[in-house]
């Protein structure tokens, strides 16, 4: 775990970004995306062998393999998924309520603001090291609160070639019954561009690796995203008053996701560090789940920033703009309302990331890789457009027709006022 005394706050957040940046993969991830443009479903099938060892025999997953994914869930598990849905719903549709109605209704002008669905949005649903069913809750329960009409899913399939049977299930309870076993890149590229088998799509949206990542920002060009999303990222504010089981913890809770995870701590308190590096060494030293991924994050990815203020340690995190910040302190709020980059904010000790990551009614796909600085969380927002529709009486017209005139002419384009002047002659 690297240790870092922040002095500039710019630099040391650029230095913590470089820790897991691999250029060369995107000369790899246009391959892939040219054979799927040019070969289809048989590319799809050449990479899902490739990368993730499955020889797949069909792309599509059929309803036997829906009503058999049942029977390999218990149904604390299956109670768990409807609640995180339900929670997650109740928060998307206050939201809805908020967007609709109008906007303005003066001197003869009434702008009304109507909420249109994207028609289709591709779902990514990550896979490989950890089954994600929860990311499909994340990425599906938005876009039907929002009435798109069609969603579809890919993710990466199991050894066996099936798709993990949580995730199944997920689809299933969300009334999604179009889901491709394909991953990585190529399944971004199907997305976007169409095969034989698989519809574009007019938005993609889901968290993912390196390769997913590039691929969607390759593909942007021509199908709209939702942000890049992954790897996971967690910076911790603590303090002296802070408990160090509880932060190390919480770093561990996010490195399980993989060795890619970029897990840190700022802090303006030295006798934090030294009890940290006890409470990690003791963690890593144990017979901890996921260790051998936990531990890797850790030595590549993961840090401990020193700051001598509390001003420097909020530059510091505004630099960053992490994905996940928990805010440990002892005024956790007032930190926060001085925080701008971030994905989300978790105020204090009972607000710990993992939570969020299943059943706060939060959604969990959420900016990395410095997007919190221009990119919200995936909400409703992603999947609809707001259309103003305009009515002007003849009374409003006249209102605003010396406005159009000077700012016409000004710009060089007198036909936009004489389209208004005609309106008044004779």
């Amino acid at each position: 775990m690297k240790k870092i005394q922040v002095k500039n706050g710019t630099r040391e957040a650029t230095l913590i970004r470089s820790f897991n940046r691999i250029p060369q993969n995107s000369l790899i991830v246009q391959k892939i995306i040219n054979d799927v443009i040019k070969f289809g479903d048989n590319a799809i099938i050449k990479y899902t062998k490739k990368f993730d060892n499955v020889k797949i025999d069909s792309i599509v997953v059929d309803k036997e393999e829906f009503k058999k994914a049942y029977q390999e869930v218990t149904m604390n598990q299956l109670n768990s998924l409807k609640k995180s849905k339900k929670l997650l719903e109740k928060n998307e549709k206050m939201l809805l309520r908020r967007l609709t109605g109008i906007i303005s209704s003066k001197d003869g002008v009434k702008i009304e603001r109507i909420v249109k669905p994207i028609d289709s949005v591709g779902c990514y649903i990550p896979g490989g090291k950890a089954r994600y069913p929860s990311t499909l809750i994340m990425c599906a329960v938005p876009a039907i609160i929002a009435n798109v009409s069609r969603i579809a899913v890919v993710s990466p399939p199991m050894k066996n070639g099936n798709i993990d049977p949580l995730t199944l299930v997920a689809a299933d309870i969300c009334g999604i019954d179009e889901v491709y076993r394909v991953g990585g890149a190529q399944a971004v590229a199907a997305l976007a561009y169409g095969t034989e088998t698989i519809k574009k799509v007019d938005k993609i949206v889901g968290p993912g690796g390196l390769f997913v990542n590039i691929a969607k920002s390759f593909v942007s060009n021509k199908t709209d995203i939702d942000m890049i999303a992954g790897p996971t990222e967690l910076l911790i504010y603590a303090d002296s008053t802070s408990d160090p089981k509880f932060v190390v913890k919480d770093l561990i809770s996010q490195a399980e996701h993989s060795q890619d995870t970029i897990c840190g701590v700022v802090t303006t308190s030295n006798d934090m560090i030294g009890k940290l590096e006890k409470e990690i060494d003791r963690a890593l030293n144990s017979s901890l789940p996921r260790l051998n991924i936990v531990s890797t994050s850790f030595k590549n990815n993961a840090f401990i920033a020193l700051c001598n203020t509390e001003e420097k340690a909020i530059l510091f995190i505004n630099k960053l703009a992490p994905e996940h910040l928990e805010v440990l302190t002892e005024n956790p709020k007032k930190i926060a309302s001085e925080i701008s980059t971030a994905g989300v904010i978790l105020l204090g000790k009972y607000s710990p990331s993992s939570a969020s990551d299943y059943c706060l009614g939060s959604n969990h796909v959420l900016p990395t890789m410095e997007f919190g600085k221009s990119k919200s969380s995936l909400s409703i927002l992603d999947f609809m457009k707001l259309v103003n529709h305009i009515t002007v009486t003849k009374r409003g017209l006249q209102s605003v027709q010396n406005c159009v005139k000077e700012l016409a002419f000004a710009e060089g384009l007198p036909n936009h006022y004489y389209a208004i002047e005609e309106r008044f002659k004779n």
